[in-house]
């Protein structure tokens, strides 16, 4: 399939018209209209409902739209190892979910860099699902997260378990007040604990959705939030923080996750590099 018309398509998705969708990609309506009806013809169904106040998606455009999102992440992922082949003899592409980016991993690609030079790495963070859709696609090496699924095809391997515990900046001799909690989001298996263990917490007066921005937020702030030990275990030791240490505690394994067909000898130094760092993140 021609790739400018998965991005197309995508664009219209995006911004729900074909007008819209024909300034951003800076052609003309005409020319958007001819490339959806071109995909319609080759999927032989309408991927839109046209309507005088935009474009909604069909049932078969939803269908469509998680495959045109993989042909355009593919076909950059293909254009970024070819660039890179040339000042590099391999490319790796990792990916994680945003807790892991924080202390732990970007340690662990600094110390890549420096001892494997020649590898060029990317980086990416998103959700566990759609780090498992990539990894399936081609479009990632490996990936790091809680509680993976296991669709055929990949490896999963536990590298540790993250411990979150309760943390204050709030003075000892201060009595600590539920106004001052800090909702995080830790994701899914979290929330959903969290939400069981503290249901009088969940009217917080402050959510933050990047759960590592409770961290700087205890830094400026009396207040206290649950975060992974690791990230705090610093701040801790220095006394900026401290850990409640009759708060309950969640504890989650760690997983990477790989292709099982795989260059095994290639594989191997980096896998061996993660688990090394991952010893110590616990």
């Amino acid at each position: 399939m021609d790739i400018t018309l998965a991005r197309t398509f995508l664009t219209v998705s995006e911004n729900g018209s074909f007008i819209d969708a024909a300034r951003q990609m800076n052609v003309t309506q005409s020319t958007i209209s001819a490339r959806i009806r071109v995909l319609e013809e080759q999927l032989g169904r309408p991927l839109f409902e046209r309507s005088h106040t935009g474009a909604d998606l069909t049932a078969a455009g939803e269908q469509f739209r998680k495959h045109a999102l993989a042909l355009v992440r593919v076909w950059q992922h293909a254009q970024l190892e070819v660039r890179l082949s040339g000042e590099h003899r391999d490319h790796l592409a990792v990916g994680a979910q945003m807790t892991f980016w924080q202390d732990f991993l970007i340690d662990w690609v600094g110390w890549l860099r420096t001892t494997m030079p020649d590898i060029a790495v990317s980086a990416t963070a998103t959700s566990g699902t759609h780090l498992i859709q990539r990894l399936l696609e081609g479009t990632l090496d490996l990936a790091v997260l809680y509680q993976p699924s296991q669709p055929p095809g990949l490896v999963i391997e536990h590298l540790f378990d993250e411990t979150f515990v309760l943390v204050t900046s709030s003075k000892a001799s201060r009595r600590r007040r539920t106004d001052e909690y800090v909702a995080t989001d830790w994701g899914g298996d979290f929330l959903r604990d969290h939400a069981s263990a503290f249901p009088h917490l969940e009217t917080s007066g402050l959510h933050l959705d990047i759960g590592a921005a409770g961290v700087d937020y205890l830094l400026k702030n009396e207040a206290s939030c649950y975060c992974p030990r690791r990230l705090v275990k610093h701040h801790l030791a220095k006394g900026r923080l401290r850990q409640l240490p009759r708060a309950r505690k969640f504890v989650y394994p760690v997983f990477v996750v790989y292709p099982e067909s795989r260059d095994v000898e290639a594989y191997e130094p980096i896998l061996d590099s993660l688990r090394s760092i991952s010893s110590g993140a616990g």
